[in-house]
């Protein structure tokens, strides 16, 4: 069976920590997560034939990716990758970058190419010269992904992605890898999997940090809140929105009832609609609070654009820190300077 399009990816469920061994068969393995747009690559059995490149919702988006069109012929015939597309920035990933390029017209696409080059970071390979793997442990997959690489003396565009097999060095790429910006985390498959479309068969750890913002809204009611939307000024003093929590659990929607006041017309968040997710389209019907309290609470390293892509999870009330203390619109997960 050859492989085409829309085939769905192998998903990973989201862990707090690592696991043990003895959780997924055969022993673990342990990949870098960078945070880009998943993508299957295909190229074509047949010589002449067209390259392919898949969202991981079963979209065609070669279109916007002319560089990696043209960088495929370093690729043999018959061969699918999956793996993520990313745009570096220096030393940084840059999800903007990449998001411009996902969305860019027959008009811009060569354009942005040149100026901000897409890479495909390989992690596994499902076909190759027409040879489905599907059904073959991850561990051999991973073995002729790797004689992929060298014995094409593949380069940039195409880029392998680290893993390893050892506990602590994945650990220390929890605590070091995860400081570069696009870098999110560590994902965990099991070296005797197959690779088994649509499944949530794998797991993924992000690293998470604490710093804080000022609460601009809720929804619900002021006597129960049930999520928060926070907010940090810009340079020019305007309040700014950058995520929104998960829902309060109740010990934490009792204390800060006892704190909310609910704004007048003059909240600067006045008449500004929010969507309930990043990308979504369903909108929140929030209430605004006047912006004088200090939420701590955790988030990866998923930013676009000075906002937080995932949800944050409210940690506590900052009654010891005022608003002048929180850091700045762009500042990432700085600490607060009280």
């Amino acid at each position: 069976m050859v492989l085409r399009p829309a085939l769905e990816p192998m998903l990973a469920q989201a862990r707090e920590t690592v696991p043990g061994p003895g959780v997924l068969p055969g022993g673990l393995a342990f990949e870098a997560k960078f945070d880009g747009y998943r993508a299957l690559l295909f190229t074509p059995v047949d010589p002449g034939g067209p390259v392919l490149l898949q969202s991981r919702r079963g979209s065609l988006i070669q279109r916007h990716f002319p560089d990696l069109v043209t960088a495929a012929k370093q690729l043999p015939h018959g061969l699918v990758l999956d793996g993520e597309l990313v745009v570096w920035d220096g030393e940084r990933l840059s999800f903007e970058a990449l998001q411009r390029r996902a969305v860019s017209g027959s008009r811009t696409a060569q354009q942005l190419a040149a100026e901000m080059p897409a890479h495909f970071i390989a992690f596994d390979v499902l076909q190759i010269e027409g040879q489905e793997l599907l059904t073959e442990p991850y561990e051999r997959r991973r073995a002729i992904l790797v004689d992929l690489f060298t014995g094409h003396g593949l380069t940039p565009p195409w880029t392998l992605c680290p893993m390893t097999r050892d506990p602590a060095v994945a650990q220390e790429w929890l605590s070091s890898w995860t400081e570069v910006q696009g870098v999110e985390g560590i994902v965990i498959k099991g070296l005797g999997q197959r690779y088994v479309s649509g499944a949530r068969g794998w797991f993924k750890v992000r690293r998470r940090q604490t710093t804080e913002a000022v609460i601009g809204a809720i929804t619900g009611t002021l006597a129960h809140p049930q999520l928060l939307v926070l907010g940090r000024s810009d340079a020019g003093g305007r309040l700014r929105a950058v995520g929104r929590t998960t829902p309060l659990k109740p010990d934490a929607a009792r204390q800060l009832a006892d704190h909310l006041t609910q704004a007048g017309p003059d909240h600067p968040w006045t008449g500004v609609r929010f969507t309930s997710a990043w990308g979504s389209r369903d909108v929140l019907d929030p209430t605004l609070v006047i912006p004088e309290l200090v939420a701590e609470f955790s988030a990866d390293t998923a930013i676009a654009r000075g906002t937080w892509r995932h949800p944050l999870r409210f940690v506590r009330l900052r009654l010891d820190v005022t608003v002048a203390d929180v850091p700045p619109f762009g500042q990432g997960a700085a600490p607060a300077a009280g």
